[in-house]
């Protein structure tokens, strides 16, 4: 992949992108892509749909933005929208996946904080075998409710798609107690956070002013975010800053003076000091060791 083009953005993976629709839920064997394509997805993304792949046989591994996360079938893996993301899958690996438009998952989960929390970001969840045939069937059922558009599929498109998440976060051997009894409110308000996060963290605003935006204290914000993402709010604005500033390095062309303004930071040699700060290396170097 030139970096020049930067990371191609897909509809469906392959194909050219477009606005999702409000409900768009569609289910697809694996082997549809991956098999033409030598079982090789590219790095990509998708700037309004979500991913939930259920891999029933096989498995591979999965480039969630720098990072890669191997695993064996049966496994549960979650892509959030926006997530660049790609697989190298195990030669006739078998399983499907979920795809839906973002806005209607995270409607569809906004009265269960810890679900929605669960949805964000990439994970890969390993299943029993009693499990990963449970989550088949709701598979199964998805995919004819969504053939057949009978009387009452969209109630039953609705109750599938919960199930399959239900499960998930159930099944999510890395959450830890302290995640499971934050109260809902609590992971609601780090919800919001995130989503205000994603649309003003290149204008590098400070806690309190995000506090006041959501209507809390400092304070309260402060104690939310240790209890349900185990980290302060700072780290978070942070570590989203951060995110886009690798992507930026890794795949496209601007200098490293054009990214750190891009991301708030007026002066160039503050962004590269607090960028080795974070990962241990100069910008330079991050891209030198990692680009494509």
């Amino acid at each position: 992949m030139a970096r020049s083009t930067g990371v191609p953005v897909f509809y469906l993976y392959g194909e050219p992108n477009r606005a999702a629709a409000e409900r768009f839920v569609h289910v697809e064997y694996l082997h549809d892509r991956s098999r033409p394509n030598q079982w090789i997805i590219r790095p990509h993304a998708h700037n309004q749909l979500s991913h939930i792949f259920l891999i029933l046989r096989g498995g591979g591994a999965m480039q969630a933005e720098e990072n890669t996360l191997e695993f064996v079938a049966p496994t549960l893996l979650i892509v959030p929208a926006g997530i660049v993301h790609g697989f190298k899958w195990h030669w006739e690996s078998r399983g499907s996946v979920i795809t839906l438009a973002d806005s209607y998952l995270h409607d569809l989960v906004r009265r269960d904080a810890y679900v929605e929390e669960l949805l964000r970001v990439p994970r890969v969840i390993g299943l029993g075998t009693e499990d990963a045939a449970l989550l088949e069937q709701r598979r199964a059922l998805l995919s004819q409710e969504l053939g057949y558009a009978a009387r009452g599929y969209r109630a039953a498109v609705d109750s599938a798609v919960l199930s399959i998440a239900v499960t998930a976060l159930r099944r999510a051997e890395h959450l830890t107690d302290a995640y499971t009894l934050t109260p809902g409110h609590q992971a609601a308000l780090v919800a919001r956070l995130r989503a205000r996060i994603d649309k003003h963290y290149r204008v590098r605003e400070r806690v309190p002013a995000y506090a006041k935006a959501l209507g809390v204290s400092p304070t309260a914000l402060r104690v939310a975010c240790a209890r349900v993402a185990g980290m302060a709010p700072a780290a978070m604005l942070d570590q989203r800053a951060l995110l886009e500033a690798k992507r930026e390095l890794l795949y496209s062309n601007r200098s490293i003076t054009e990214i750190g303004y891009r991301l708030g930071f007026v002066d160039p040699a503050y962004f590269s000091r607090w960028f080795h700060g974070h990962v241990g290396r100069s910008p330079r170097r991050y891209r030198a060791q990692h680009g494509h």
